[in-house]
């Protein structure tokens, strides 16, 4: 089909030069009433994907406008390579910041074929040039065949490409997406997004993706900065943040969870599911997260006795509710399929103690 060319055919003309995209300080409000971020110090490095992770209303578009040009902050600045282009001192237009932006809906002009459309933004080329430049961005992303077509030809997935080809077209130094697969099947992500990301390391600029999926930010961020009510919880890598989230709130965002209330005392802390090690934790109240995937389960040993009260298919996994003495709330497990014959409901499961996360309860942050 045309519109798969495949990667290793496409051109490599056309390559940025990444910039450091940095905020300090960032606030911004509608008023006293609607504060939507609240000190937001960042910074997305040359060439790198920086996933900006968290729920609705945390902030992430937000910022993103404030990168583009399109949303000024109420204090703080932006840097592009440590130039103000927007704070006290300056403010520079969206056409000026050599920053590119892909749209949640792609923003494709219906009337205009696929090329005029990925044209659009290279005012300052001539007719010519900016075809050409656009024939290139189409060609890297595996669509110029469809040049002379018009979006309503194109599969969700094939839009998707064309609106980042647009954004690439002017050879930007920072590229913003804005929740880029969200529109997209469920079965076309995960292509879309491998695709994307090759694109993206080809074009060597520096991108920032936002997402509320934790998953598609570890697929695609070399680091992911997690927000919360317009603060900043933590930054860094998907090992960093899953093996070592600063709070519940960081923790719950990466893997589900059962969280039991205890108390520390002297470097551990006891729960019904047995004792584990909490190394710094101060003595008093905390909250012991389990992940669902850190049961071992046997119908033969282990270190506690539990009772199945459901069983879910998962296809790979499935999901158990489990009695266990002492606990008030059914405790959830995700074990491999096969693990447990279909018809056990008197088990013994036992705790990896490397699954246990240990946070104090009064910053839980949740």
């Amino acid at each position: 089909m045309q519109g798969e060319t495949h990667l290793a055919q496409r051109v490599t003309a056309g390559v940025t030069f990444a910039a450091r995209l940095s905020f300090e300080d960032i606030h911004h409000s509608y008023g006293p009433d609607a504060v939507t971020l609240r000190g937001i110090t960042l910074s997305a490095e040359p060439g790198e994907v920086l996933c900006l992770l968290g729920p609705s209303g945390s902030g992430k578009t937000t910022l993103l406008r404030i990168a583009a040009g399109i949303e000024a902050q109420t204090s703080g600045r932006v840097l592009l390579n440590d130039r103000e282009i927007a704070g006290p001192d300056a403010f520079l237009p969206p056409e000026k910041r050599s920053i590119g932006l892909v749209f949640q809906d792609f923003a494709l002009f219906p009337h205009l074929s696929i090329v005029d459309n990925v044209r659009f933004g290279l005012t300052a080329l001539s007719k010519t040039e900016s075809r050409r430049e656009a024939l290139i961005a189409l060609e890297r992303v595996g669509l110029a065949g469809y040049a002379d077509s018009f979006p309503h030809v194109l599969s969700g997935g094939e839009q998707q490409r064309v609106a980042l080809a647009r954004a690439m077209a002017p050879r930007p130094s920072v590229l913003l997406m804005d929740e880029p697969f969200s529109g997209l099947d469920s079965r076309l992500k995960d292509s879309v997004r491998a695709e994307t990301l090759a694109i993206l390391r080809q074009s060597r600029a520096t991108a920032i993706v936002v997402t509320h999926d934790a998953e598609e930010a570890m697929r695609l961020g070399d680091r992911i900065a997690l927000l919360k009510g317009g603060r900043l919880v933590q930054a860094g890598t998907a090992e960093e943040l899953y093996e070592k989230p600063l709070d519940l709130f960081a923790a719950g965002f990466f893997s589900e969870l059962n969280v039991l209330p205890a108390r520390a005392k002297a470097g551990s802390v006891e729960t019904p599911l047995g004792t584990f090690a909490a190394p710094g934790q101060e003595d008093g109240a905390v909250n012991v997260a389990i992940r669902l995937s850190g049961f071992d389960v046997s119908e033969s040993g282990g270190a506690l006795q539990a009772r199945v009260r459901s069983r879910r298919f998962l296809g790979v996994v499935e999901l158990l509710e489990l009695a266990v003495p002492g606990v008030d709330t059914p405790v959830r497990a995700r074990v491999r399929i096969g693990e447990l014959p279909a018809r056990s409901r008197d088990i013994w499961i036992t705790v990896r103690p490397r699954d246990v996360l240990v946070f104090e309860r009064d910053n839980e942050n949740a």
